[in-house]
């Protein structure tokens, strides 16, 4: 179910990252850009690749989760001639398929109340009446509810509070949170190994026959005891208990070392526990980034979309004035790239939709509930700047959760050995026993010499020695045992030596993102300059389609790439908190 489960995510967020932009050129469309830091070695999973984002700077409103128009600058100038990217306030985005706006909506009262002359309400004939005055009812029937019954919408969703409910919440953590439970409970089983195992019996039978004497171990009394015949006499029933117990005193050692090795079960637990919880949060950031990524993407299309309808009505009008600037040619190519946007804009909101049904699946949320998140640009700080290599491997050498479940595995296994090299010798205790047997038609034997099966009552505690001579097998067993501890410990090495090649490949994946980032950021700023001189020639006559569409192809490519490589460092960083297993307030 685990394996589905990590299937089913890593499927969700490799089509959220990949139909989560879209870039064109003039023979072709949306070439993908970049991969995403993978990861190798223990307890890893590899990255998402996508495709480049195309179109250009978003200046178009966004719509809000709850229907709301939201204007919502872009990355980029919403008309030529901005020179910077602005940076917009987070908005909510509760994700899905892009849906027409609907009509305004009617408060109640407006439907059936209305100023008169007379200051007085004039009754409107319309169908709605009825419906509007019981919303309204409703909605004060809702308002009157004391605030601790009122229903209550959770906000959206950050990234740090995305990670920390996924961190705490999906059932992959509650599966290890389960198998942390099993591990403390045989921790102590193994504490309380020293406790005495009580083995009592009681029990009731019959029917006995007669069996009486003088109670001093004499001849029978009656004919009925004699032996040898088939009077029984007065049949009775017997009814006996009995039970034993041994308290170690002293072992060589072996319930000392079952102790410690039992106590390793928690730690092995709790580090595997925080080893899927920095996996799922990673997912969660990756989720997370997607979605911010395919809403770029779906702005900066209606960005491109518009410049290019702008430039159509311009040949249009150029082409009945019958300018020689313009031909009839011009008309298909700026048609079809607004067609390419149109499909392309398609992939994207079907990648914000799985982005989003990713997140409600990280987030362990129930049927029904719809998970928002805020809305962010995805570029960084200038000042923000990646760790060095040798930081970042010591931060994995310190916090990997790998590496602190190999210990805890190569301390349980050496107390292992120990039980086994032990075995050898003998445990020494303190044993106890009872014997007690009442029977209705035996006579009770006084005497202690009297042998007496029917009414015995017999105790005692003494000390004891007990083991095993099965040396063949004692012997296969402890070689077994070092072999475990040798295997282990070859392990520990090969995860040593994994991790760092992991650490090394994020951290270079995330600094040749970095790089990207950075050059991608200034070709936009030219190529947004290079569309401001060809659309203001363009518009005044001295300019060609052809360097117009020129310009508009390469700014949509480097929009695109510019965005990607965004998402790949944010990503990146998201992948070396992983890797490094840095705790969540170091990772802030």
């Amino acid at each position: 179910m685990r394996r589905h489960l990590d299937r089913g995510v890593t499927v969700a967020l490799v089509l959220a990252a990949g139909m989560s932009a879209a870039q064109f050129t003039p023979g072709s469309a949306g070439q993908g850009g970049g991969s995403t830091p993978g990861t190798t070695g223990t307890g890893t999973t590899s990255g998402t690749s996508g495709t480049g984002t195309s179109g250009g700077a978003s200046g178009a409103s966004t719509t809000s989760g709850t229907g709301t128009a939201t204007p919502t600058p872009g990355t980029g100038s919403a008309a030529p001639g901005v020179s910077g990217p602005q940076t917009p306030a987070p908005t909510t985005g509760a994700g899905g398929g892009t849906l027409p706006p609907g009509p305004p909506t009617i408060a109640p009262e407006s439907v059936d109340s209305a100023s008169t002359p007379s200051g007085g309400r004039t009754v409107s004939p319309a169908p709605m009446k009825e419906p509007a005055r019981e919303a309204q009812q409703v909605k004060q029937g809702v308002a009157n509810v004391p605030d601790t019954q009122a229903p209550r919408k959770a906000g959206p969703l950050t990234l740090a509070q995305l990670v920390e409910r996924a961190r705490t919440s999906d059932l992959r953590v509650e599966e290890a949170s389960a198998e942390l439970r099993k591990f403390e409970a045989l921790y102590k089983q193994a504490r309380w190994a020293w406790f005495p195992k009580f083995e009592i019996t009681v029990g009731m039978g019959g029917p006995i026959p007669e069996a009486r004497n003088d109670g001093l171990g004499g001849p029978p009394t009656t004919k009925a005891s004699l032996e040898g015949d088939l009077d029984f006499g007065k049949v009775g029933v017997t009814v006996f208990s009995n039970g034993n117990a041994v308290l170690p005193i002293y072992t060589f050692g072996k319930l000392s070392a079952l102790e410690k090795a039992g106590a390793q079960g928690p730690i092995l637990g709790a580090a595997l526990r925080e080893r899927v919880r920095d996996e799922v949060g990673f997912q969660a950031a990756q989720a997370y980034y997607s979605y911010q990524l395919a809403r770029a993407g779906l702005q900066q299309m209606e960005e491109v979309s518009k410049r290019l309808e702008d430039a159509a009505e311009k040949i249009a009008a150029l082409l009945k004035e019958e300018s020689p600037q313009v031909a009839q040619v011009d008309t298909y190519k700026v048609r079809f790239f607004r067609q390419v946007v149109e499909a392309r804009k398609a992939d994207v909101i079907q990648g914000r939709a799985l982005a989003m049904t990713a997140i409600g699946l990280l987030a362990n949320a129930p049927p029904g509930e719809e998970v928002a998140v805020v809305e962010e640009d995805l570029p960084l700080e200038d000042e923000v700047q990646p760790p060095s290599l040798e930081r970042a491997l010591e931060l994995a050498e310190q916090y990997r959760p790998e590496l602190t479940a190999v210990a805890a595995g190569i301390v349980a296994r050496e107390s292992e050995v120990l039980i086994r090299e032990r075995s050898y010798f003998p445990d020494f205790g303190l044993a106890g026993f009872y014997d007690l047997r009442f029977t209705t038609s035996a006579t009770r034997q006084r005497s202690p010499f009297a042998y007496d099966p029917y009414n015995d009552r017999t105790a005692g505690v003494g000390l004891v020695m007990r083991g095993t001579f099965d040396i063949p097998i004692k012997d296969a067993q402890l070689d077994q045992a070092r072999a475990e501890l040798d295997k282990l410990r070859a392990q520990e090495k090969q995860i040593h030596a994994a991790i760092r090649l992991e650490v090394t490949k994020v951290h270079g994946e995330l600094v040749a993102a970095w790089a990207k980032a950075k050059a991608f950021t200034d070709a936009e700023k030219s190529a947004r300059r290079w569309v401001t001189s060809a659309f203001a020639a363009f518009d005044l006559g001295t300019g060609e389609t052809r360097d117009l569409v020129d310009a508009f192809t390469a700014y949509a490519q480097v929009t695109g790439d510019r965005a990607k490589s965004w998402f790949d460092v944010r990503l990146g960083m998201a992948a070396l908190s992983r890797v490094t297993g840095t705790p969540p307030a170091l990772r802030e």
